[in-house]
Protein backbone atom coordinates (compact mmCIF):
# COMPACT_ATOMS: atom_id res chain seq x y z
CA UNK A 1 0.00 0.00 0.00
CA UNK A 2 1.57 3.72 -1.16
CA UNK A 3 1.92 6.13 1.85
CA UNK A 4 2.93 9.08 -0.47
CA UNK A 5 0.80 11.00 -2.73
CA UNK A 6 1.61 12.64 -5.68
CA UNK A 7 1.90 16.48 -5.91
CA UNK A 8 -1.07 17.34 -7.58
CA UNK A 9 -3.09 15.23 -5.46
CA UNK A 10 -5.04 16.26 -1.90
CA UNK A 11 -3.33 14.68 1.28
CA UNK A 12 -6.02 11.59 2.05
CA UNK A 13 -6.08 11.35 5.57
CA UNK A 14 -8.45 8.77 7.48
CA UNK A 15 -10.08 10.19 10.87
CA UNK A 16 -11.38 7.24 13.30
CA UNK A 17 -13.36 8.49 16.05
CA UNK A 18 -16.77 8.21 17.23
CA UNK A 19 -17.19 11.41 19.12
CA UNK A 20 -19.49 13.51 16.83
CA UNK A 21 -18.53 16.72 17.78
CA UNK A 22 -14.80 16.10 16.58
CA UNK A 23 -16.15 14.40 13.89
CA UNK A 24 -18.07 17.31 12.24
CA UNK A 25 -15.00 20.11 13.68
CA UNK A 26 -12.37 18.12 12.06
CA UNK A 27 -14.47 17.27 8.86
CA UNK A 28 -14.95 20.70 7.92
CA UNK A 29 -11.89 21.74 9.27
CA UNK A 30 -9.92 19.81 7.59
CA UNK A 31 -11.26 19.75 4.56
CA UNK A 32 -10.97 23.61 4.66
CA UNK A 33 -7.36 23.38 5.51
CA UNK A 34 -6.96 21.05 1.95
CA UNK A 35 -7.12 17.71 2.91
CA UNK A 36 -8.87 14.95 1.48
CA UNK A 37 -10.93 13.62 4.46
CA UNK A 38 -12.20 9.96 4.96
CA UNK A 39 -14.04 9.78 8.62
CA UNK A 40 -14.89 6.04 10.33
CA UNK A 41 -16.35 5.82 13.27
CA UNK A 42 -15.37 3.17 15.08
CA UNK A 43 -12.05 0.87 14.89
CA UNK A 44 -14.01 -1.78 12.52
CA UNK A 45 -14.47 0.39 9.81
CA UNK A 46 -11.44 2.36 10.44
CA UNK A 47 -9.63 -0.61 9.62
CA UNK A 48 -11.87 -1.75 6.72
CA UNK A 49 -11.27 1.53 4.97
CA UNK A 50 -7.65 1.18 5.32
CA UNK A 51 -7.73 -2.04 3.48
CA UNK A 52 -9.92 -1.09 1.00
CA UNK A 53 -8.43 3.15 0.33
CA UNK A 54 -5.20 4.52 0.06
CA UNK A 55 -4.40 7.35 2.53
CA UNK A 56 -1.37 9.43 3.54
CA UNK A 57 -1.91 9.56 7.27
CA UNK A 58 -4.62 8.21 9.84
CA UNK A 59 -5.97 10.35 12.71
CA UNK A 60 -6.34 8.00 15.11
CA UNK A 61 -8.52 7.94 18.90
CA UNK A 62 -8.18 5.44 21.62
CA UNK A 63 -11.43 5.34 22.74
CA UNK A 64 -13.34 3.69 19.78
CA UNK A 65 -15.92 1.52 19.52
CA UNK A 66 -15.52 -2.26 18.69
CA UNK A 67 -11.98 -2.66 18.04
CA UNK A 68 -10.03 0.19 20.14
CA UNK A 69 -7.33 2.33 18.93
CA UNK A 70 -4.37 0.71 19.83
CA UNK A 71 -5.82 -2.43 18.23
CA UNK A 72 -6.06 -0.50 14.97
CA UNK A 73 -2.55 1.00 15.34
CA UNK A 74 -0.85 -1.95 15.90
CA UNK A 75 -2.85 -3.45 13.09
CA UNK A 76 -1.84 -1.00 10.66
CA UNK A 77 1.57 -0.80 11.50
CA UNK A 78 1.99 -4.68 11.42
CA UNK A 79 1.89 -4.53 7.39
CA UNK A 80 2.10 -0.79 6.84
CA UNK A 81 4.62 2.22 7.79
CA UNK A 82 1.66 5.09 7.11
CA UNK A 83 1.84 8.03 9.68
CA UNK A 84 -0.33 7.59 12.65
CA UNK A 85 -0.96 10.42 15.03
CA UNK A 86 -3.03 9.20 17.93
CA UNK A 87 -5.72 11.72 19.47
CA UNK A 88 -6.19 10.57 23.01
CA UNK A 89 -8.17 12.29 26.00
CA UNK A 90 -5.51 10.91 28.60
CA UNK A 91 -1.76 12.72 28.76
CA UNK A 92 -0.14 10.52 31.66
CA UNK A 93 3.42 9.22 30.95
CA UNK A 94 2.41 5.72 30.43
CA UNK A 95 -0.13 6.46 27.92
CA UNK A 96 2.25 8.24 25.95
CA UNK A 97 4.92 5.39 26.21
CA UNK A 98 2.09 2.77 25.00
CA UNK A 99 1.39 4.85 21.66
CA UNK A 100 5.20 5.43 21.06
CA UNK A 101 5.82 1.97 21.35
CA UNK A 102 2.94 0.85 19.28
CA UNK A 103 4.38 2.55 16.42
CA UNK A 104 2.52 6.04 16.50
CA UNK A 105 4.64 8.85 15.15
CA UNK A 106 2.92 11.40 17.42
CA UNK A 107 0.02 12.11 19.55
CA UNK A 108 -2.32 14.88 20.36
CA UNK A 109 -4.48 15.03 23.80
CA UNK A 110 -8.07 16.71 23.60
CA UNK A 111 -8.75 19.22 23.57
CA UNK A 112 -6.45 20.47 21.03
CA UNK A 113 -6.65 23.48 18.82
CA UNK A 114 -7.21 22.68 15.08
CA UNK A 115 -4.01 25.25 14.46
CA UNK A 116 -1.73 22.56 16.68
CA UNK A 117 -3.39 19.34 14.90
CA UNK A 118 -2.67 20.86 11.40
CA UNK A 119 0.79 22.02 11.97
CA UNK A 120 1.23 18.04 13.82
CA UNK A 121 -0.17 16.61 10.29
CA UNK A 122 1.99 18.51 8.44
CA UNK A 123 5.15 18.06 10.46
CA UNK A 124 4.67 14.35 10.40
CA UNK A 125 4.56 14.24 6.88
CA UNK A 126 7.53 16.15 6.46
CA UNK A 127 9.47 14.21 8.58
CA UNK A 128 8.33 11.25 6.42
CA UNK A 129 8.84 12.46 3.12
CA UNK A 130 12.40 13.49 4.54
CA UNK A 131 13.19 10.26 5.42
CA UNK A 132 11.86 7.98 2.44
CA UNK A 133 15.81 7.98 0.64
CA UNK A 134 18.14 7.15 3.78
CA UNK A 135 21.58 8.13 2.52
CA UNK A 136 24.15 5.41 1.90
CA UNK A 137 26.24 4.54 4.98
CA UNK A 138 29.20 1.90 5.92
CA UNK A 139 29.59 3.41 9.23
CA UNK A 140 29.71 0.92 12.24
CA UNK A 141 29.84 2.47 15.80
CA UNK A 142 31.34 1.07 18.47
CA UNK A 143 31.01 2.21 22.51
CA UNK A 144 31.84 0.04 24.95
CA UNK A 145 29.40 -3.15 24.65
CA UNK A 146 27.30 -1.23 22.39
CA UNK A 147 27.79 -1.55 18.51
CA UNK A 148 25.33 0.15 15.88
CA UNK A 149 25.66 -0.69 11.98
CA UNK A 150 24.40 2.65 11.04
CA UNK A 151 24.11 0.69 6.76
CA UNK A 152 22.45 -2.15 8.32
CA UNK A 153 20.28 -0.39 10.81
CA UNK A 154 21.07 -3.09 13.57
CA UNK A 155 21.92 -2.45 17.33
CA UNK A 156 24.20 -5.06 19.24
CA UNK A 157 24.56 -5.32 23.40
CA UNK A 158 27.16 -7.65 23.62
CA UNK A 159 26.68 -10.40 21.11
CA UNK A 160 22.79 -9.76 21.53
CA UNK A 161 20.76 -7.41 18.55
CA UNK A 162 18.35 -5.38 20.29
CA UNK A 163 15.28 -4.24 18.13
CA UNK A 164 15.25 -0.61 17.79
CA UNK A 165 12.79 1.88 16.14
CA UNK A 166 13.35 4.40 14.00
CA UNK A 167 13.29 7.66 16.01
CA UNK A 168 15.52 4.93 19.25
CA UNK A 169 17.85 4.26 16.02
CA UNK A 170 18.46 7.88 15.23
CA UNK A 171 19.19 8.80 18.66
CA UNK A 172 21.43 6.32 19.72
CA UNK A 173 23.37 7.16 16.61
CA UNK A 174 23.12 10.99 17.43
CA UNK A 175 24.51 9.81 20.47
CA UNK A 176 27.37 7.45 20.10
CA UNK A 177 28.89 9.97 17.31
CA UNK A 178 29.24 12.23 20.32
CA UNK A 179 30.25 10.30 23.30
CA UNK A 180 30.85 12.13 26.33
CA UNK A 181 29.37 15.28 24.86
CA UNK A 182 26.18 16.96 26.47
CA UNK A 183 23.56 17.50 23.47
CA UNK A 184 20.52 19.34 24.57
CA UNK A 185 16.82 18.65 24.33
CA UNK A 186 16.41 20.91 21.55
CA UNK A 187 19.37 19.96 19.50
CA UNK A 188 18.34 16.39 19.63
CA UNK A 189 14.62 17.27 18.90
CA UNK A 190 16.08 18.96 15.69
CA UNK A 191 18.18 16.51 14.45
CA UNK A 192 15.84 13.74 15.24
CA UNK A 193 12.47 15.01 14.54
CA UNK A 194 12.99 18.15 12.52
CA UNK A 195 12.69 21.94 13.26
CA UNK A 196 9.35 21.72 12.03
CA UNK A 197 8.64 19.70 15.15
CA UNK A 198 5.47 21.17 17.04
CA UNK A 199 5.46 20.12 20.62
CA UNK A 200 7.55 20.25 23.83
CA UNK A 201 10.13 17.93 25.29
CA UNK A 202 8.00 14.86 26.26
CA UNK A 203 8.05 13.19 23.13
CA UNK A 204 12.14 12.68 23.81
CA UNK A 205 11.99 12.06 27.23
CA UNK A 206 9.64 9.08 26.80
CA UNK A 207 12.10 7.56 24.03
CA UNK A 208 15.29 8.00 26.14
CA UNK A 209 13.14 5.80 28.32
CA UNK A 210 12.37 3.17 26.08
CA UNK A 211 15.81 3.31 24.55
CA UNK A 212 17.24 2.56 27.98
CA UNK A 213 14.87 -0.20 28.68
CA UNK A 214 16.61 -1.95 25.49
CA UNK A 215 20.37 -1.08 25.80
CA UNK A 216 20.61 -0.11 30.31
CA UNK A 217 21.60 -3.77 32.22
CA UNK A 218 19.68 -1.14 35.23
CA UNK A 219 17.46 1.54 33.27
CA UNK A 220 16.68 3.17 36.40
CA UNK A 221 20.72 3.57 36.58
CA UNK A 222 21.64 4.10 33.68
CA UNK A 223 25.60 3.64 32.50
CA UNK A 224 24.85 4.42 28.96
CA UNK A 225 22.66 7.68 28.19
CA UNK A 226 23.16 9.66 31.22
CA UNK A 227 20.52 12.74 32.25
CA UNK A 228 21.74 15.74 32.82
CA UNK A 229 19.66 17.55 34.36
CA UNK A 230 18.00 20.85 33.09
CA UNK A 231 20.25 20.37 29.80
CA UNK A 232 19.54 17.33 28.03
CA UNK A 233 21.52 13.81 27.53
CA UNK A 234 24.92 12.16 27.28
CA UNK A 235 26.20 9.37 26.38
CA UNK A 236 28.93 8.58 28.88
CA UNK A 237 32.37 8.45 27.40
CA UNK A 238 33.90 4.82 27.89
CA UNK A 239 36.00 4.44 30.37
Amino acid sequence: MTTTSAPDQRIRILVVEDEESFVDALNIGLTREGFDVTIARDGQEGLSLFQAKTFDLVLLDLMLPKVSGLDVCRSIRATSDLPIIIVSAKGEEVDMVLMLEIGADDYVTKPYRLRELVARIRAVLRRREGHTAAPESEEVLIHSSLRLDVDARRCYVGEAEVKLRKKEFALLQLLMENPGRVLTREVLIDRVWGNDYVGDTKTLDVHIKRLRSLIEEDPKAPAYITTVRGVGYRLESTK
